[in-house]
């Protein structure tokens, strides 16, 4: 084990599964939405995040109350001594253009969740980690709380939150040296583009001195790149027999690669090969107008046909093979943004699962889709409820194999 790990706002686990596959053992977990702490916790059944002490789903319930926040903190250092990682991206609804769209007529400080980044500064400033790491969108950067507000003052609110706290050990009154930068998930060999805003902080008794030129002065890796081309990612899973609203139960083929065969790797170190069970490669119920706009997509270099464009949102057809310039999509909340490389339909939530880089193992609780405003909520009266099925938990993840690289450099730094 390279260290423990309290896994805040978590969703389904991607950030918290990246992070425990560098060596973190997660000992308390923080997740508001029911089907996503389900998936978090079904892929985790060693565990004793279940227990009713070791996770919370709002935690406004711990932070909003000093003395609950204060005994949870004083019990986590007495049964894992000097915590080493806080890690958490609190939602980020309010700060990505599809989620501000969705906000209707309130402005970013009028919506809650936009404000939870203090509510872990609170967190990390009462049970005092060796680290904290900080993930959020790239809107971060340039959102304004108003209308007529200052261009990245949310982001220099969550700054100073962050650079302000104090903890104390002993007689010391401690800070955290922090590194923070914009980084694209494709640069560390996930399979989309994906810009991220990532903070790292340490405790300044253990804090090594800053790397000057390196990303975010030595506190985040830099990456290598190596992003796998989406037919080397995914070829293994077309089924020439598949139907609109039909399941592909099991493989068809054996893994056909290096990168297929990671990823049908189980955690006892066996790999799933032909006729194996095959989970959550379900296909979508298209009717036949739409899959004869999907054909003429497919055979028209990705056009769509004149009387089927809206301006609802442009869907593009996944390209086989990125091409010089590497991965240009981003997975979302929304599968029917883009169409399959060669078949027409939209991506499974297994196939939207290996562009996140989860490996086939990994189950996903809830319902497969949903319709919009379910997802959305209703600010606009008042309605903070946002139904989360699987391409929403696994839209709103962080990609495994980055958040694993994260933590490799973070347990270096921790010299662990």
């Amino acid at each position: 084990m390279t260290g423990t790990l309290i896994d805040l706002f978590a969703g389904c686990g991607g950030l918290g599964l990246g992070l425990e596959r560098a060596g973190f053992e997660t000992v308390f977990v923080n997740e508001l939405h029911r089907d996503a702490m389900e998936t978090y916790w079904a892929n985790r059944p060693e565990s004793d995040l279940k227990a009713q002490s070791n996770h919370a789903f709002n935690i406004m319930d711990i932070t909003q109350n000093a003395d609950t926040l204060d005994a949870l903190a004083r019990r986590l250092r007495r049964e894992h001594k000097d915590i080493d990682l806080v890690a958490g991206g609190p939602p980020c609804q309010g700060y990505s253009g599809i989620g501000h769209r969705r906000s209707f007529v309130l402005a970013k400080e009028e919506i809650p969740s936009n404000h939870l980044y203090r509510d872990m500064a609170r967190f990390v400033e009462a049970v005092a980690p060796k680290a904290f790491l900080f993930e959020n969108v790239r809107g971060l950067l340039t959102s304004r709380w108003t209308p007529l507000g200052d261009k990245g003052e949310i982001w220099e609110d969550v700054k100073k939150a962050f650079f302000e706290i104090r903890v104390k050990r002993g007689r010391q009154e401690l800070h955290y040296v922090i590194g923070h930068a914009l980084v694209s998930a494709k640069t560390y060999g996930v399979p989309q583009n994906r810009p991220r805003v990532l903070m790292v902080g340490l405790r300044s008794d253990i804090a090594p001195a800053p790397v000057d030129g390196a990303l975010a002065r030595g506190f985040l890796p830099v990456g290598s790149g190596g992003a796998p081309d989406l037919i080397d990612l995914l070829g293994d899973l077309v089924d020439s027999e598949w139907v609109a609203g039909g399941v592909s139960a099991t493989y068809r083929v054996d893994p056909q690669n290096e990168i297929q065969e990671a990823l049908r790797t189980l955690r006892d170190g066996s790999v799933l090969g032909r006729g194996a069970r095959l989970e959550d490669q379900q296909y979508g119920n298209h009717s036949e107008r739409i899959l004869a706009k999907f054909r003429y997509m497919l055979d028209n270099d990705g056009q769509i046909p004149a009387e089927m464009r809206t301006k609802k949102f442009a869907q593009r057809v996944m390209p086989a093979r990125w091409g010089s310039g590497g991965p240009n999509i981003t997975a979302t909340s929304l599968a029917d943004d883009y169409v399959h490389f060669s078949q027409p339909r939209v991506p499974t939530v297994r196939e939207w699962a290996r562009i996140q880089t989860f490996p086939d193992w990994y189950q996903f609780a809830g319902k497969r889709t949903t319709g919009g405003r379910r997802r959305a909520g209703d600010p606009s009266t008042g309605d903070w409820f946002r139904e989360v099925p699987k391409y929403t938990q696994i839209g709103n993840a962080v990609p495994v194999q980055l958040a694993e690289a994260v933590g490799h450099h973070i347990a270096s730094l921790l010299g662990n």
